[in-house]
């Protein structure tokens, strides 16, 4: 009895490690499949991490860089469209006339041209001294001055003319004394259109003078195109 006693106790014994065995082996694949489920979930979270941040970070940055370049784009381009108007500015040559001494001192025609015959200065040849005609070779604002004188006694009406119409007028008259007088303006004017210097009312008694101390002058002078 003794010894199936202990038979029996070596069996159960034997029995016992074999379930803990088996026991041991289970809870072990249970850890590992679960702790390589959990490295495949980490990883899966790591990863979708990555393309969100990918997605916002670089499509934002993407997006600033883009636009940041566009911008610096149109700024040099502005800035190069300056430097070449500038350069142009720069090459080109200033526009200044002044004449003086009109050959034909009666005014006794209506919208006569007063002729100043005489260039002090002429840059960029664009009076002409045979006509009385200032043509415009640079478009610009211009500023243009008239000088005139009056014999005593008489009258003169006189016009400052762009394409034909008067931007700016005067009238002289003195009955004891020969009298001088100025007027002028400022305006805007585009290349090829004309200015001149006429006489708005005429008659027998208009009449212009100059001598060495009075002289009838026209001119102009590109100030900003």
């Amino acid at each position: 009895m003794v010894n199936e006693i202990k038979k029996t106790e070596e069996n159960v014994i034997s029995t016992l490690g074999d379930i803990k065995q088996k026991v041991t082996d289970m809870f072990a694949d249970i850890k590992g499949n679960i702790t390589d489920e959990m490295l495949k979930r980490c990883d899966e979270i790591e990863r979708r991490e990555q393309v969100y941040f990918d997605i916002i970070f670089t499509g934002s940055f993407k997006k600033l860089f883009e636009q940041t370049r566009t911008n610096l784009t149109s700024d040099l381009e502005a800035k190069s469209e300056e430097l070449t108007q500038l350069q142009g500015n720069l090459e080109r040559p200033p526009i200044a006339f002044h004449a003086h001494h009109v050959a034909n001192l009666i005014l006794d025609k209506t919208d006569e041209i007063v002729i100043f015959t005489k260039s002090v200065i002429n840059e960029g040849t664009g009076y002409d001294n045979s006509t009385g005609i200032f043509t415009v070779p640079v478009g610009g604002l211009y500023q243009f001055s008239v000088h005139i004188c009056v014999c005593k006694g008489k009258y003169a009406y006189i016009g400052l003319v762009l394409e034909g119409k008067v931007i700016a007028a005067d009238m002289n008259h003195d009955k004891d004394q020969y009298t001088c007088s100025a007027f002028g303006a400022i305006v805007r004017v585009k290349s090829g259109e004309k200015v001149w210097v006429k006489s708005t009312w005429s008659s027998s008694n208009r009449q212009l003078d100059q001598d060495s101390y009075r002289m009838n002058t026209f001119s102009g002078i590109l100030v900003n195109n």
